[in-house]
């Protein structure tokens, strides 16, 4: 299986280079496209009364004037309505000239209630808003409530961002071609998806591959290579140690579901390093946790220098005042040959804010490791400007920040993405509401601290990380709160175990 996700650009390099190597033309991707379209509205709409068939200009209206003909050739009653004819000598032109369905103008376009609209305006590629007749088509098709099925991309949504561009159908499926791409993945596009079909038209892996993609849908047959397995002689230090920072005596609980998530995602250690003044609190909840007092820098280097934890867990419950980042800044500055990886999440985030220069000046630095786990509104306070370019879709965001702070980034919400500061990225599918609850941050946290410390790369651990956690929130299923998350990991680890 493959998971590579491409933009509009690349998907336009893969089509270039099948054609080129051959046998297959233009014309002949063509026929491959629309015939799966058609496929998939026999087999998901064998009820139809007829199908209404929305052609564009372009390559896209190719594929639907081939499942016009496909589809009246089987019978179906079909129309088909277009907003203009394709180029003369295209690839489309043929297309048209292959389909012997009259051509209505899309401006007499009215859905019958017992029809399919097949939706072939636009594909990934458009970039500008879809208004006029369009638009209204878009809204007696919503009117109508009837299936659709989308070709390549709802047209009005963005296949490089997601982006809905004035209005956009919503489809019941949608059927792309080769691989997905990000706007089948990022919301709010990916709402308007419905059902993605991802439709083998002969482009070979090998050619998406020469397209150079460096986004991939989180899945874990590509990362699971990467996975630890403790060895037969493994002992609890040899699986990786992990160090979490908890915060002042009214705030400890963040930081001991960190802990617990760290175990739970298999480190062989966890210790929570504590104020004295929440000794007692941490103690009283804490059983297979190792518990230890921090209340200095020199506190936190004898532990370093006694345990070699290798990830640290800084943030969950800290608080967000500037001192909190400038203790961030010395335990980057003194983690040569002390730590090899940090997790920085929630007020450790938010705390570097104060001190974005010299955070930004301190990551030139290779040492240590560092993934940043920000939702939106922490994003926005460590990253504002590059919030504020409205041009930039989210995985564009992700990618920037995580150049700018030379760490991969985890940029969570719905359809989290994954970023490395080398341009890899990836956009999570697995995510759920069920996620959006008090402290389940802090376990995502743990659960990255947890992979890193058993030496998974911090990329590769990252996209794990996002995967299990809503692995584990979906067996737990409605009802869920923060804390039955560590426990249900045990059966997203053993799946991945094997």
């Amino acid at each position: 299986m493959a998971f590579e996700l491409l933009t509009p650009s690349e998907m336009a390099e893969a089509d270039r280079l099948t054609i080129a190597a051959g046998p297959v033309d233009g014309i002949g991707l063509m026929r491959r496209a629309g015939g799966s379209v058609a496929d998939v509205v026999l087999q998901r709409f064998p009820g139809a009364k007829s199908v209404h068939v929305l052609c564009g200009p372009g390559n896209n209206g190719g594929d639907g004037y081939v499942a016009a003909r496909l589809l009246a050739e089987s019978g179906v009653a079909v129309r088909l309505f277009a907003t203009a004819a394709p180029r003369s000598g295209g690839d489309a032109a043929l297309a048209v000239a292959e389909c012997p369905v009259v051509v209505e103008p899309l401006a007499v376009f009215a859905p019958q209630a017992d029809a399919v609209v097949v939706d072939a305006l636009y594909g990934a590629g458009l970039s500008r808003p879809l208004d006029g007749e369009i638009g209204q088509a878009i809204e007696r098709t919503a009117a109508a409530g009837v299936p659709v099925v989308a070709v390549d991309l709802p047209s009005g949504v963005s296949g490089a961002s997601g982006e809905i561009l004035g209005s956009a159908f919503r489809a019941t499926v949608t059927v792309t071609f080769a691989r997905k791409k990000p706007g089948h993945l990022l919301f709010p596009g990916r709402l308007q998806c419905g059902e993605v079909v991802v439709a083998d038209i002969g482009i070979r892996d090998a050619t998406v591959a020469a397209t150079s993609a460096r986004c991939f849908e989180n899945e874990p047959a590509w990362w699971q290579q990467y996975f630890p397995s403790p060895a037969n002689d493994a002992h609890k230090y040899s699986r990786g140690h992990v160090g979490v920072f908890s915060g002042g005596p009214a705030a400890t609980g963040a930081a001991r579901l960190s802990a617990m998530a760290a175990a739970r995602a298999g480190a062989g250690a966890v210790t929570v390093l504590s104020p004295g003044a929440a000794l007692a609190a941490n103690a009283a909840h804490l059983t297979s946790i190792i518990l230890r007092r921090a209340d200095t820098l020199q506190d936190a280097l004898a532990f370093f220098d006694a345990r070699r934890p290798e990830a640290l867990v800084y943030g969950p419950g800290l608080g967000s005042e500037p001192e909190i980042g400038r203790f961030a800044l010395e335990l980057m500055s003194v983690a040569e040959g002390r730590f090899a990886a940090l997790v920085l999440d929630a007020d450790g985030i938010t705390s570097l804010s104060h001190r974005r220069a010299a955070f930004f000046e301190a990551r030139k630095r290779s040492q240590p490791e560092l993934v940043l786990t920000p939702h939106h509104g922490e994003f926005g306070r460590l990253f504002p400007d590059i919030v504020a370019d409205a041009s930039l879709s989210k995985l564009e965001r992700a990618r920037a920040a995580a150049a700018r702070a030379n760490a991969v980034i985890i940029y969570k919400g719905p359809d989290t993405v994954i970023a490395a500061p080398d341009g890899r990225a990836a956009i999570n599918a697995n995510g759920t509401p069920l996620l959006a609850t008090a402290g389940s941050g802090d376990v995502l946290s743990g659960i990255v601290a947890a992979l890193l410390a058993q030496r998974m790369p911090v990329f590769e651990a990252a996209c794990a990380a996002v995967w299990m956690h809503a692995e584990a929130a979906r067996h737990i299923g409605p009802g869920l709160i923060a804390e039955d998350l560590p426990l249900a990991l045990r059966e997203v680890v053993a799946r991945l175990s094997g």
